[in-house]
């Protein structure tokens, strides 16, 4: 089998050979070619497969996208992946408009660019959904993967997802470390969030404010709800250390208000916590309590006043509504079907 031929679209040489060395750590049977302009990448796709452009969105004559469209009427096969050094709205809408497979923002992310390679040319299988490029919108100053991104160099971590209630990946800035253990560890962590939940109703908490954390592994981690139903996890060596934990704690919570808003989880006020359904055990022992009095007088002869003023106590208490094949106490009596009064 061919190797997958690469090509870097770059007038930056040290940007070049940066993108260069790093896809050389791939264990895959690469082909990269550095192309300085272009003009010179459209003479080079016109003449040899190409399998994945990484352009630069400004080159020299013309732009990454005018690039992309010209490479894709040769290999419309090739998967594009557009790199820039200005973090532009403008761009980043042109781009999502365009149909690139990712964009990143200059300092380009290794492992995150790297994931975006093995996916984008069907080097693995993940959990993990696709690139989302962003459009930001006037509202949305910043979207999931900026969020992410950001809380993952502030800290150094290796990855940070963000996770829903059915143990789904919505988002993730960088590469979990361990991929033949993803879907055991995302199950794992979601029956923690499930009973962390759980025992955060038990004790009266509104709103979970759980962590969980990790460290001392092969890499540490720290786990913690958004919202009521998503969470979010932080991987990497030393996030969980005892001098490192509070600075993981503190960034997480001071960008926590952010993600919520931009998964529409953000609360107003203090949403109620619904009581647990009643069993019918409990149901059976507040009966028998409600009939405590009238076994207490079972042995003395109850008066008819005392019998109907105990049932439309229970009446009013319940408001028990009323069926038309059920005979009140009264309609019994008026019937001759309860028993006579021989005081």
């Amino acid at each position: 089998m061919s190797p997958h031929r690469i090509l870097i679209v770059e007038d930056q040489r040290e940007v070049s050979r940066l993108l260069r060395s790093a896809l050389e750590t791939l264990e895959y049977d690469l082909e990269v070619v550095e192309i300085p302009s272009g003009e010179e990448a459209i003479l080079y796709s016109s003449r040899y497969k190409i399998d994945l452009l990484v352009s630069d969105y400004r080159l020299p004559g013309m732009s990454g996208l005018e690039l992309m469209r010209k490479v894709q009427k040769n290999r419309p096969q090739a998967k594009i992946i557009l790199v820039t050094g200005q973090a532009d709205p403008k761009i980043r809408r042109e781009v999502a408009e365009a149909g690139a497979d990712a964009f990143f923002i200059k300092p380009i992310p290794m492992a995150d660019f790297l994931d975006a390679v093995e996916r984008h040319l069907d080097f693995v299988e993940t959990m993990l959904p696709p690139e989302l490029i962003a459009v930001d919108d006037a509202e949305i100053q910043r979207n999931l993967p900026d969020l992410l991104s950001g809380l993952r160099q502030e800290l150094a971590a290796t990855a940070v997802l963000l996770l829903n209630d059915t143990g789904r990946i919505l988002a993730c800035a960088g590469d979990l470390p361990d991929r033949d253990n993803e879907v055991a560890l995302v199950s794992s962590l979601l029956s923690i969030h499930s009973a962390g939940q759980k025992v955060s109703r038990l004790i009266g908490q509104k709103i979970a404010s759980n962590w969980y954390v990790f460290n001392s592994g092969k890499y540490d981690l720290v786990f913690a709800p958004v919202g009521l139903t998503h969470a979010m996890l932080i991987i990497g060596k030393g996030v969980a250390g005892q001098d490192q934990v509070l600075k993981t704690v503190n960034s997480f919570s001071a960008v926590r208000k952010n993600i919520e808003q931009v998964i529409g989880e953000t609360f107003q006020g203090t949403p109620a916590i619904q009581e647990p359904p009643t069993t019918p055990l409990e149901v059976v022992e507040q009966s028998t309590k409600e009939m405590e009095p009238l076994f207490k007088d079972a042995k003395k002869k109850l008066k008819p006043a005392e019998v109907n003023e105990f049932w439309t106590k229970a009446a009013d208490e319940h408001k028990a509504p009323s069926k038309p094949d059920m005979l009140s106490y009264e309609q019994a009596k008026q019937l001759g079907l309860t028993p006579e009064d021989k005081s």
